[in-house]
């Protein structure tokens, strides 16, 4: 089930011309009132949609900078719920920027499907990445989200074929994430000449837009992936930010969204090829 965020979102960078910059932040780093304020900032600072994680001692996917921001905010006390209720202090000043949860399911089944949802909904979330849910034990996490409107994003990667990818887009709704590059977070670098077909591929398989994450560092990566796909997340690049705030002993938010704004000008920059015609 679609938001009504995430649609008028991508209807207006459709008319723009242009792709979503989405960047990724991590519930609690470093602190609570560091986070919200990192988070209060990315729209004036170029986000057009905000990819929210939290914290989870075991994030599979995340290459290490990530992880260490998981660590951070889990030391700084954060879990599900109170990430969810970072975005819900940030829903008090901004009622127009899409907020997808992303993080793993361990959080969320232990606090119940459906509370979960509840919670997510009060707390004015869009969508939801369970990066380890895979399409075939989804139907419980499907119908608690649907009952309250929130989309299930799915992730597509370089090794999804045609039957998986059939698969990997039932029940997805907002858009579809396709995974740039295979292994981890941070690691390895997008290649925009490799990624133009395949998001070609998930598009035309899901009829959804398709945002391009992991492997994206540079003003120059980002630009290039803006040009095939309809959105670019960034987020390796984004905690490694607030990494150097701490070690610095500097407040983590101005790095951050100095960042944000270098890589979201870099985005605008460009006219996409490839804006879905579908929303």
């Amino acid at each position: 089930m679609t938001t009504a965020r995430i649609d008028a979102r991508f209807k207006a960078l459709k008319a723009e011309g242009r792709a979503a910059f989405v960047p990724y932040v991590m519930g609690g780093d470093p602190s609570r009132e560091e986070a919200l304020a990192i988070l209060k900032g990315l729209p004036a600072a170029g986000a057009d949609i905000i990819e929210l994680g939290f914290p989870f001692s075991d994030p599979m996917a995340e290459g290490p900078p990530i992880q260490k921001a998981a660590i951070r905010g889990l030391a700084a006390g954060f879990g599900l719920r109170s990430t969810m209720d970072l975005a819900r202090e940030f829903r008090k000043q901004d009622d127009a920027t899409p907020i997808i949860l992303m993080g793993y399911l361990n959080p969320i089944e232990s606090l119940g499907y459906d509370a979960f949802a509840d919670y997510a909904a009060a707390s004015g979330v869009d969508g939801l990445i369970v990066v380890d849910c895979p399409p075939e034990e989804a139907a419980p996490l499907v119908e608690a989200l649907d009952r309250v409107s929130i989309s299930l994003i799915r992730l597509a990667t370089p090794t999804s074929d045609d039957a998986r990818l059939k698969i990997v887009v039932q029940g997805t709704s907002g858009f579809v994430y396709y995974v740039a590059v295979a292994g981890v977070t941070g690691v390895k670098e997008a290649d925009a000449d490799v990624v133009a077909p395949a998001v070609a591929r998930v598009r035309a398989a899901s009829g959804l837009p398709v945002a391009v994450g992991f492997g994206i560092k540079t003003r120059e990566r980002a630009a290039a992936i803006a040009k095939v796909a309809d959105a670019v997340v960034v987020g390796s690049a984004l905690v490694e930010e607030v990494a150097a705030a701490v070690a610095a002993n500097e407040a983590a938010a101005p790095r951050v969204l100095a960042k944000v704004k270098s890589l979201s000008d870099a985005v605008r920059s460009v006219a996409s090829a490839s804006v879905t015609e579908t929303v």
